[in-house]
């Protein structure tokens, strides 16, 4: 047994696949009794509280993204997720202005509530759906390919390249290379917005080139990633939400009874299943977290799932309690510079896709047997949500 092993022998016990279904009480264990844990089946330490979390995420001349193992560099290429410093302020600041509150309330609004109505109107005749994918992955979808302007691309061809890169970079995550599908994908998703940006048919890409802030290149990769995330935020979000609904009956009436309460709704589950689950940083030197020296170069995974769960923070912290009156202190979204740009539009979408559900979809309920509840190591969302009406 290694030095680190006998050190962090809880984190040693750990294998992967305990942290993809069911993680809770591995991720409280660990929390209690090596906050900052060496976990060898993922080559990295594991840290699982709130305020350590916070600690890493804040601290980016410490914790930083700028390293050739990166996963999501490794997969899509440098963008403003595996920056930092100038260069990151740089390729961020492009795209700061359309995701501001004010601007995406004003243009998208009624837009994504209409797109949320159409949805939900096309099924409702049918009495049953499974509804991440009948709604939650293509509204994320036809959310963001709208906000890009890229509203004539193919639904089902968006999904086909973001499962792949999905999938990529959950196999470089655990050390795998990136696959030949995951690498041709990306050229796929490239050519198609490459060809936007020629045309200039996109307003929002148009913008981006001609102020001059990023290459042609560079629009193309980080066009790529923020498509990529807000396609994961948002249909994650969205299926989870619809989960712990259709799972606490009481909750599901109390909300279509006070629509008020719909926000609060949305808050917990975000606390309670954040969509992407982890984070992964890099110490740029020696550094000190909690009571362990983190050596240089040593990867740094943040459990935003086991901060979100922090009971130091969120008494009874596996309950989903819609009346939790600091819900809102989840770090699910990211804090720091790296903090999700598209969180006023990710909780736009989930907001309306659920309004239309609980509108057009009476008596709601489970189907149990036909869902799954949430899993995954990196990304977490059920893969089935079936309800009946």
């Amino acid at each position: 047994m290694s030095q680190r092993s006998e050190q962090f022998p809880l984190g040693a016990s750990i294998r992967v696949e305990d942290l993809q279904s069911f993680p809770y009480e591995f991720l409280a264990r660990l929390r209690e009794s090596e906050p900052v844990s060496w976990i060898p089946a993922l080559g990295a330490w594991l840290v699982t509280s709130r305020d350590l979390a916070i600690e890493v995420m804040r601290d980016a001349e410490a914790f930083t993204v700028d390293d050739p193992r990166f996963s999501t560099a490794a997969v899509i290429g440098q963008s403003m997720l595996s920056l930092d410093g100038d260069e990151h302020s740089r390729h961020r600041r492009a795209f700061a202005a359309p995701f501001r509150p004010a601007l995406v309330r004003d243009k998208y609004e009624a837009v994504i509530w209409n797109l949320a109505k159409e949805r939900v109107a096309s099924l409702a005749g049918d009495g049953s759906a499974e509804l991440r994918t009948a709604l939650a992955a293509p509204m994320a979808v036809d959310s963001i390919t709208t906000f890009l302007g890229l509203s004539d691309v193919d639904p089902s061809q968006v999904l086909d390249w973001y499962g792949k890169f999905s999938d990529a970079i959950v196999g470089v995550t655990l050390g795998e290379d990136v696959p030949t599908s995951g690498r041709a994908a990306l050229d796929q998703l490239y050519e198609r917005v490459a060809a936007s940006v020629e045309a200039g048919t996109s307003e929002f890409l148009n913008t981006l080139r001609d102020d001059a802030i990023l290459r042609s290149d560079e629009v193309v990769a980080a066009t790529a990633v923020v498509m990529f995330g807000a396609i994961e935020t948002s249909e994650g979000m969205t299926a989870n939400v619809l989960w712990h609904l259709l799972t606490h009956s009481e909750i599901l009436a109390q909300v279509q009874a006070d629509r008020s309460l719909l926000s609060s709704a949305i808050e917990e589950s975000l606390r309670l299943e954040p969509a992407a689950a982890v984070i992964d940083r890099y110490a740029t030197a020696d550094t000190q977290l909690g009571d362990v020296m983190i050596p240089e170069r040593d990867l740094v995974t943040v459990s935003l799932l086991g901060a979100n769960r922090d009971p130091s923070v969120f008494p009874d912290p596996d309950t989903y309690d819609i009346t939790r009156p600091n819900h809102r202190q989840h770090v699910t979204f990211v804090q720091g510079p790296h903090g999700c740009l598209g969180v006023h539009l990710a909780r736009l979408e989930t907001t309306a896709a659920l309004t239309a559900v609980l509108d057009q979809l009476p008596d709601l309920q489970l189907d149990p047997a036909q869902s799954t509840a949430p899993e995954g190591l990196i990304f977490r969302k059920p893969a089935a949500v079936t309800a009946r009406w």
